[in-house]
């Protein structure tokens, strides 16, 4: 039997399980890019009904196209690195860094954008936070991380993130002169159909430009504005308000449901016998 109050650990699996893992950066290349692209995103039409996004526009509004950018999420489940591997790749046409603890189990993953974090210790974690810096110097690359550090259980309150997003982006606004933040509300819910849905809700882009804030203080505050997007996200959807939002893909209805939707569309009259 499984213990569930075994699922979610407050440690890191590399702290965890004390392991020194060599560095590994990013290795991509156009045929490795194609084939994960249809990989991950032939995994969620598979297992999802539907994904739906909005607020995407405000990536293009708001944001400097010379200005790197860091999209920063929370992370309750294996499918929120698939979903931000689609979010840069099919929404935002560019190439994810994705910041992933035991690499070496998916080696493979590299070739899509994965880094590799040893989160043993803070001196241990430097390698993939320089990395972040430089990989964003790019704008075709978008930074693709959850702050909290590891997995919590889905709409976890408070959202505590640990300070390295705000190093990074510190580091990288000091370099580049300015780097933009986005926050990614993402949910999976059972709406009308037998499988989950995708929900994907981008917030306003926070630009931090060539200064140095308090650490704990701005990651405080990043934190909140998260959480508030979760929130609201999460306030809407249980009211079933669902405007605005576009469609990544959505499956085709099965048989069943195509004759109960016709059977909606039929006037019963009073008395009928039907």
């Amino acid at each position: 039997m499984v213990n569930l109050e075994e699922l979610y650990s407050k440690v890191p699996p590399t702290k965890l399980r004390s392991i020194d893992e060599k560095f590994c950066p990013a290795q991509t290349s156009p045929f490795w890019l194609w084939v994960a692209d249809r990989y991950f995103y032939g995994m969620l039409e598979k297992r999802f009904h539907g994904f739906y996004y909005k607020g995407a526009e405000k990536f293009h509004i708001q944001k400097d196209p010379s200005t790197p950018v860091i999209l920063f999420a929370p992370h309750s489940n294996w499918w929120d690195g698939i979903v931000g591997y689609n979010i840069c790749n099919r929404i935002f046409k560019k190439e994810i860094r994705l910041m992933v603890e035991e690499l070496n189990r998916f080696p493979l993953i590299r070739r899509a954008g994965a880094f590799s974090v040893n989160k043993k210790s803070p001196q241990a974690s430097m390698d993939a936070l320089r990395y972040a810096v430089e990989a964003i110097e790019d704008t075709n690359n978008i930074l693709y991380i959850f702050p909290q550090g590891i997995i919590n259980p889905p709409n976890h309150r408070p959202l505590d993130l640990q300070t390295g997003m705000t190093y990074i982006a510190e580091k990288a606004a000091k370099k580049y002169g300015k780097v933009a933040l986005m926050p990614v509300a993402v949910n999976y819910f059972f709406l009308r159909d037998n499988r989950p849905e995708v929900l994907v809700e981008f917030g306003d882009i926070i630009h931090l430009e060539n200064d140095k804030p308090d650490r704990k203080e701005y990651t405080q505050y990043l934190g909140k504005v998260l959480q508030d997007l979760c929130d609201k996200q999460f306030n809407e959807i249980s009211q079933g308000i669902l405007t605005d939002y576009q469609v990544l893909f959505q499956s085709k209805l099965k048989w069943y449901r195509r004759i109960e939707q016709r059977l909606k569309k039929i006037d019963v009259k009073r008395n009928s016998g039907i």
